[in-house]
């Protein structure tokens, strides 16, 4: 007779980089594919949390909101014990029932119909603002002058926004995605005025501060018809003013970066400018402007073979799943032939960005407009970027821009 040894499961791969030291966030490519490499799931011994890399991992990870939670908070800390200076994002920090009833009031007021009626004038909009940077020169700071202010402009007037104060929404942002990393030198760097931009936040979510058209009035529309409660209603207009302008700017640099990089794409958009949606999708797979997530387990989990008990953080690098060649050809270039749909840069599931929509219309608005005026975009000299513990960002891109 010849005992057979029960199979046991593979170590589990360790890891003690830190995702979110200044060097690793001036680059992350090589920490991501150090952790693809490393197996479908790691152990981040610097914060004793779980991590996955992988696409396959990471889109399962985002649809599987039974298993891995997102009401504990999408940061490395429960944060509804830890960040006093704003409550949970409805859409972002709940899972169903309570996620449910806000998220298909935003879906209606984010929807087509709604989208249709912006188009026109977001085209023009676009098309002024590149008229005037084109009529200041050729040289220009690409995110100082097309991606910061075109959604500063377009989204709080959407919103509803009075015109005084919009400076705020940018800090305020960064603040909120960088407090779901660990406590470090950039969390401490907008410490001093959270309070304050919290409030002036808080204040623009009152139903008699927003404009009687616009996104802001219709969440109210949808309480007084009992679709959301009373209550409901500012945080979710807050979460719209939270993540809904940072993020863009982010994909506008992005984008603006992958064309003054790749000539021979922004060629091919000059060509065909219908192809300025897949630009933009594209340059989010390609870049990622929101690079990761926590999620928590709801129970022990197996995630091939290995598993990870309940209540356990687990970061989901969703920029790594972007760029994995498992699942993309070629992932590390940018290039308008690739169909980008799949992409996670959205994230997945239920969570997905209810604001995606509203982003593609934005990049299409100003990339539509800078196709038809530019022939040549060129780094003008060099980059520099701005850390954030969640966004992947750009604080300048020094462009040309040669009319044509």
């Amino acid at each position: 007779m010849t005992a057979t040894a029960e199979p046991t499961a593979p170590a589990l791969p360790t890891s003690d980089v830190d995702p979110f030291s200044h060097e690793v966030l001036e680059d992350p490519l090589p920490m991501h594919q150090q952790l693809r490499e490393a197996g479908p799931v790691v152990h981040l011994t610097r914060y004793d949390t779980y991590a996955c890399a992988r696409y396959e991992q990471v889109r399962s990870g985002l649809v599987s909101w039974q298993d891995l939670s997102s009401a504990a908070g999408v940061g490395l800390s429960n944060f509804r014990f830890e960040e006093p200076w704003r409550p949970p994002s409805l859409l972002l920090e709940a899972d169903p029932p309570r996620h449910d009833a806000p998220r298909r009031v935003l879906t209606k007021v984010l929807g087509p119909r709604a989208l249709q009626r912006l188009r026109e004038r977001w085209m023009a909009d676009a098309e002024h603002l590149v008229d005037d940077v084109l009529g200041a020169g050729e040289v220009h700071d690409g995110v100082a002058a097309l991606a910061e202010p075109f959604p500063l402009r377009v989204f709080p007037d959407a919103v509803g926004l009075p015109a005084d104060g919009r400076e705020h929404l940018l800090p305020y942002g960064d603040h909120a995605f960088n407090a779901f990393g660990p406590a470090n030198d950039l969390v401490a760097k907008g410490a001093p005025r959270v309070t304050e931009l919290s409030a002036w936040v808080s204040s623009r979510c009152a139903r008699e501060v927003l404009s009687d058209e616009g996104f802001g009035a219709q969440i109210w529309a949808a309480a007084d018809r009992g679709d959301i409660t009373p209550a409901q209603a500012p945080l979710v207009v807050r979460s719209l003013l939270t993540a809904g302008v940072d993020t863009t700017v982010h994909g506008l640099s992005a984008v603006l970066y992958a064309f003054a990089t790749n000539p021979e794409q922004w060629q091919r958009l000059r060509a065909d400018p219908a192809l300025a949606r897949v630009a933009f999708d594209e340059a989010v797979r390609w870049e990622s402007p929101v690079q990761t997530f926590f999620r928590t387990t709801n129970r022990d989990i197996d995630i091939d073979g290995t598993v990870v008990p309940d209540g356990r953080k687990i970061l989901l690098f969703l920029a790594a799943a972007n760029r994995d060649p498992r699942r993309w050809t070629d992932p590390d270039a940018f290039d308008l032939s690739r169909d980008p749909s799949g992409h996670v840069g959205f994230g997945f599931g239920i969570h997905q960005c209810v604001g995606q929509h509203v982003a593609r219309l934005e990049a299409e608005a100003l990339l539509t407009a800078l196709a038809a005026r530019v022939e040549r975009i060129e780094l003008a000299g060099p980059t520099r970027r701005h850390h954030n513990n969640t966004l992947r960002a750009w604080a300048s891109i020094p462009l040309r821009l040669t009319r044509g």
